[in-house]
């Protein structure tokens, strides 16, 4: 199975990478809201959802300052 997580700042931790990219973006005439900088995981997994998830607790993500969305999908 394929899992592919996505990690990102939760609202109201400050985004140092996504306030440059977001400035940057205006400087070049984009007109953008919020921008905000993450990360994916692509796994190969013989794991269930809940142990996928046990890995986003302990390793994957810090839970203090992000959240996280898993997608699993059959190869």
């Amino acid at each position: 199975m394929k899992a592919r997580v996505l990690v990102r700042p939760k609202q109201g931790i400050l985004d140092p990478q996504g306030q440059a990219v977001e400035s940057s973006l205006r400087q070049l005439g984009f007109s953008v809201g919020e921008a905000r900088i993450g990360r994916v995981v692509e796994l190969e997994v013989e794991a269930k959802d809940a142990e996928v998830e046990r890995m986003c607790e302990q390793l994957l993500a810090n839970p203090l300052i992000e959240s996280y969305e898993i997608e699993l999908a059959p190869q």
